[in-house]
């Protein structure tokens, strides 16, 4: 996967626009980063390479991305970011989010998981928290190895995403999972990284497809927990 970033210092405004996939989107934001170089010097568009999850990224993918966009003229400023060569950055989060007690140790096996699951999709258990033993389990929280990291979500009351387009989006916090932030491996998941980088980069308005809206209800608590501005969306 991979993001193109709208950037203007000088005004303050950051965009971060969609996977580079779609490219129609992309070319409308070239288009306007374009508009912005003619009226300032400080307008910048950045291209970042999402790729932590090694399974589904491979250097031909990335060759792919980058030759199909300037097949289309799309070209951009500085070297992509490449996601995956900022992974001490996102750990460091990660054990921030781990010392203050907003994320915790988890070693539930790949059985245990998908029987719950199974009982979640079935509607027996109505709260989507996949993993409900190892936050309190202090022998779990004291292991040095071989557990994932997940962070932890309240469980009641409601949250609200007011987006720019949508308006009013409310979702039960009981709806939403302990994701995983760093994989048994020790590698950060996407859901982690993106955040981090889009906070380091300063971007502050997010437009995606409304596919990724969900997404809006998890990675705000990272933003949350770290005291780091929340961008608006869209």
């Amino acid at each position: 996967m991979a993001k193109i970033f709208v950037t203007d210092k000088k005004h303050k405004a950051d965009i971060c626009v969609c996977e580079v996939k779609e490219y129609k989107a992309d070319m409308k934001y070239w288009v306007a980063d374009r508009e912005h170089k003619s009226k300032n010097n400080d307008s910048k568009l950045y291209l970042r390479i999402e790729d932590t999850d090694k399974d589904r990224s491979k250097e031909e993918f990335k060759n792919n991305i980058l030759s199909g966009l300037k097949w289309l003229g799309i070209d951009w400023d500085n070297e992509p970011q490449i996601q995956s060569q900022n992974i001490n950055r996102h750990l460091e989060i990660a054990n921030k989010l781990l010392d203050n007690g907003k994320a915790f140790k988890c070693v539930c096996s790949e059985e245990e998981l998908s029987e719950r699951r199974k009982k979640i999709n079935s509607g027996d258990i109505t709260s989507k928290k996949i993993c409900i033993s190892c936050a309190k389990n202090t022998k779990v929280q004291s292991l040095e190895k071989d557990y994932v990291i997940r962070i932890k979500i309240p469980i009641e009351n409601k949250e609200i995403l007011e987006d720019v387009v949508q308006g009013a989006v409310e979702v039960n916090k009981s709806e939403i999972d302990d994701y995983v932030l760093v994989r048994r491996d020790g590698t950060p998941t996407y859901m982690l990284s993106v955040v981090v980088d889009d906070h380091d980069l300063g971007v502050n308005f997010i437009i995606r497809g409304d596919d990724h809206l969900n997404n809006y209800f998890r990675q705000k608590f990272i933003y949350e927990y770290m005291n780091w501005e929340i961008p608006t969306y869209a």
